[in-house]
């Protein structure tokens, strides 16, 4: 619940990206920098949900509230990692344990031999 942030496509607004858009700026920038400031610092004067940004302005300690509500419907821990559609519990097991690597050390040679 966000007044830059359409709640039903997921739409952001945010000017770096709408508007002023260079190749200065990265996926990094976005994510890193833009998109928890935005988070962070709503500007409810430019926005995709009109909704939130009544509230905010209007009565803050009541969208504080939604804002904690939806927090707590929509952001458990357990749905960090939400299993593909038609996959078991055990599948989602497999899928874990698939995350050590096995690394093939017989090519390393091959690479000590290249030159830069």
């Amino acid at each position: 619940f966000h007044p830059n942030v359409d709640e039903v496509s997921g739409s952001v607004c945010l000017d770096v990206i709408n508007q002023t858009w260079s190749p200065m700026y990265d996926l990094i920038n976005v994510f890193e920098v833009f998109l928890p400031q935005l988070l962070h610092y709503p500007n409810p004067t430019d926005p995709m949900n009109g909704e939130a940004a009544a509230l905010m302005m209007k009565e803050p300690a009541l969208y504080s509230e939604r804002c904690k509500e939806y927090v707590r419907r929509f952001a458990k821990p357990e749905d960090a990692k939400a299993p593909t559609p038609g996959a078991s519990n055990d599948d989602m097991k497999d899928d874990a344990d698939d995350d050590d690597v096995d690394v093939d050390d017989s090519g390393d040679s091959e690479i000590e031999d290249l030159e830069l």
